[in-house]
C-alpha cells in the first residue's frame, strides 16, 4: 500500500505517506535537474485551484540527472 512508504525531503527528513492518509495527494516525477521542466506551470495552477480543498502535491523528481530533491508542496 502506497501508505506503507516513506521518502526522505530536501531537508534531509523522512516524511511518512502515511501522513497522507484520507487526503488526495498527486505524486508527480518531474526531473528538476535540467531544463526540461514545461510540466510545472499546469501542476503549480492546479496546486493554486485545488490546494485549499486540501490537494497535496508530492514531487518526487527523476534520478536521472543523478540528484534527488523531494519537494512536497502543500504540506
Amino acid at each position: 500500500m502506497i501508505y506503507d512508504y516513506k521518502v526522505q525531503t530536501s531537508k534531509g527528513t523522512e516524511l511518512s505517506l502515511f501522513d497522507f492518509r484520507g487526503k488526495v495527494i498527486l505524486i508527480i516525477n518531474t526531473a528538476t535537474g535540467c531544463s526540461f521542466t514545461p510540466q510545472y506551470a499546469p501542476i503549480e495552477q492546479m496546486y493554486r485551484d485545488y490546494h485549499e480543498k486540501g490537494l497535496k502535491i508530492l514531487n518526487i523528481p527523476c534520478n536521472q540527472v543523478l540528484y534527488i530533491q523531494i519537494q512536497c508542496l502543500g504540506i
